[in-house]
Formats: structure tokens, sequence, C-alpha cells
């Protein structure tokens, strides 16, 4: 089945300190909050995603809902080489409409355009966590160990994209 078209809208670098993209990131750390362990819930919250190695980015509705903020993600550069994703999350009312799909080929795009041969993350392995593992496997995500300082857990499931010739 092919995934939807998303909504006319466009992706940019945002503030995640602006006050819609706040509301958000509190949905998305309370979703991974009441899915996931405490010891292992990674998601940054608005400080973490400050910081000078994450290029922040919002997914923002064109048309009659200009502007309405329906999803987010991040990019954390870990080398010259490896790029993270972080903090992929869409609005849940304007979730299957192929938002998320955009927002992970947007980032796969910078990464590329950044030289990476690499770009990898970290996500739960929760059922309610399932969705975001299958668009990551069916963008060529496979599974990979630990990276980045993250121990290994039952709870952690860490896939990985090569962009260039893999190892």
């Amino acid at each position: 089945m092919r995934s939807p078209e998303p909504p006319e809208g466009k992706i940019g670098a945002d503030d995640p300190r602006a006050a819609d993209v706040r509301a958000l990131l509190a949905r998305h750390l309370a979703f991974l909050r009441a899915n996931t362990p405490p010891e292992a819930v990674y998601a940054l919250d608005v400080d973490g995603l400050l910081d000078p190695d994450i290029t922040f980015f919002s997914y923002r509705l064109a048309g009659a809902l200009a502007g309405t903020l329906a999803g987010v993600g991040a990019i954390r550069q870990l080398d010259g080489e490896h790029a993270e994703l972080k903090s992929m999350h869409t609005a849940a009312e304007l979730r299957g409409r192929g938002i998320g799909r955009a927002m992970l080929g947007h980032l796969i795009g910078v990464a590329r355009e950044r030289g990476c041969r690499r770009v990898s993350l970290e996500t739960g392995s929760m059922e309610a966590l399932a969705p975001a593992r299958a668009l990551y496997a069916s963008a060529g995500f496979e599974p990979c160990g630990p990276f980045g300082g993250y121990p290994p857990a039952a709870t952690s499931v860490f896939m990985t994209l090569w962009l260039a010739s893999g190892p």
C-alpha cells in the first residue's frame, strides 16, 4: 500500500522554544513516558533540543490551516559521517497522513547534504511504538547495535540506514 500524500505544508528549521512546539513536544514526552519505563526514555526536552549539534525542524501546514504545527523532527550530528534522528513526532490528530514520512525523508536528505554515510535512531520496543518502527523499516532502516553512548536494553530498538556504501 502506498503512503498518502501529506497535506500541503512546509518543513523548515524551527525554534523548539516556540509555544506550539513546546506543546507538541510536551505531548511527545507524555506519550513516551506513558509507554516506556522511566529509565528508558531518551527523548529530549526543549533544552536538549537547543544543543548546537542538533538541528530542529517542524512541519507546518499551508492553505486554510497555514502555520498549524503538524509534526517535528530533529537531527543530531554525532560525527562527520554519522547523524542521529531525534524527536520525531506527528500531532495525534494528523497521523496517518504522510507527515511523519515526509519529515523522515527531509531529515535523511539533510544527512545526505551534510555528507553523512549513516543515519541512526533509538526508539522503544513497546507495542505503542510499533508504527514508528514500521515507518523507519519501510524507509530502509535496519536493526543495529547501540551507538552514541546508549546502553544496550530490551526496551530500546536501535536502527540505522546506510546512505553510502556500508561497512
